[in-house]
């Protein structure tokens, strides 16, 4: 289909008010001379934000996302979302080169079955990486994001806090430094044993397992004199937790604070060890590259890493559950009501998935 002027039907979830999703049937004209229609195969549920924006927890003040342009605007229900599209180009506008007809993609669009965007806003997937891997470039990008900021050096002994998808994806990389030990916490079975494989030394229960008189058995061997943490990452989505994180990072430590906590609000105890403890929190989101970096480091670049670290680590091992986007609803319920189920949920939007 090549400089069509023809309508396409489309499907779209929209996200009706908390707890309340709804497919919307509509349509989408041909492609203008310079766009490209794209009909999706796969898309991932990103748990932790998307639980915010289902529960209604996403912070009033703050817009959807300022650097992806479909999802620029305030927040205010109904709203599509969604930023990890899979699928196929279907159709040119005139001045398309014919090479893009047939082109796996990726795009940073809400869930829906098709839509028409620019050829620069799309990612070609490459040789080496499947599409339900493209799924966690967003993630994949995020955990590479989490490891510069942290700056991790040689010999370190490193904390993560939280095992979701980009907990996973961080540790998965950490794993391939030479640091001192990588220990991981998460409540839930599935995904410390999904640590385990992802390369950590250690995965334990916090809400079973964690006290002061256990950091010595903790970093055992990581070279770590104080039996502390050097360097320990939030990506729990609780922000309690950070409190937890404070008390097992060593004096001039570091917590990266990757979570993304919407109006969630907790008490964090600076008394004590912290006040002492010159502890530095670093704020990390992968919407910007930290300043000291931009000079050699830019999200193309990023971005062709995160792709390269994808059919290395190949995360598609992740995906516990593949639902048809017809029955999207099923896909919120168990992410909010019985996440110790799931680790990462593909909605699948072909006919034949």
């Amino acid at each position: 289909m090549t400089g069509s002027s023809s309508q396409t039907l489309v499907r779209s979830l929209y996200f009706e008010g908390p707890g309340r999703i709804s497919i919307r049937e509509g349509s989408i004209p041909g492609p203008r001379a310079t766009e490209v229609t794209v009909k999706t195969m796969f898309s991932a549920i990103s748990s932790g934000t998307e639980s915010l924006v289902y529960l209604g927890q996403w912070p009033e003040e703050l817009v959807v996302d300022e650097n992806i342009s479909s999802l620029s605007g305030k927040f205010s229900y109904p709203l599509k979302y969604g930023y990890a599209a899979v699928g196929r180009i279907i159709g040119l506008g005139e001045s398309v080169s014919p090479d893009w007809l047939g082109r796996l993609v990726f795009a940073f669009n809400p869930h829906e079955t098709h839509f028409v965007t620019s050829p620069d806003q799309l990612i070609v997937i490459p040789e080496g990486v499947s599409n339900e891997g493209a799924c966690f470039l967003p993630n994949m990008e995020t955990a590479l994001n989490l490891v510069m900021d942290g700056n991790p050096v040689i010999g370190e002994a490193v904390t993560i806090f939280g095992q979701g998808v980009v907990g996973l994806l961080t540790t998965a990389l950490l794993a391939r430094m030479s640091l001192g030990k990588v220990v991981t916490f998460d409540k839930y079975p599935m995904r410390r044993q999904a640590s385990l494989a992802f390369g950590a030394d250690l995965s334990i229960d916090p809400t079973r397992d964690f006290g002061s008189d256990r950091f010595e058995d903790f970093f055992s061997g990581s070279l770590s004199d104080d039996f502390k943490a050097d360097l320990t990452y939030e990506l729990s989505g609780y922000p309690e937790v950070l409190n937890q994180a404070i008390s097992i990072t060593g004096f001039d430590g570091r917590i990266v604070v990757g979570s993304f906590y919407g109006s969630k609000e907790a008490s964090i105890k600076m008394g004590s060890w912290f006040h002492r403890s010159r502890i530095r929190f670093i704020s990390s989101q992968v919407s910007s590259i930290a300043s000291h970096l931009t000079g050699r480091w830019s999200k193309t670049r990023r971005l062709r890493m995160a792709l390269k670290m994808i059919a290395k680590i190949e995360p598609e091992r992740l995906v516990t559950h593949r639902i048809n986007f017809s029955d999207a609803g099923k896909a919120y319920e168990l992410i909010t009501k019985r996440p110790q189920e799931a680790i990462q949920v593909i909605l699948c939007h072909e006919e034949n998935a």
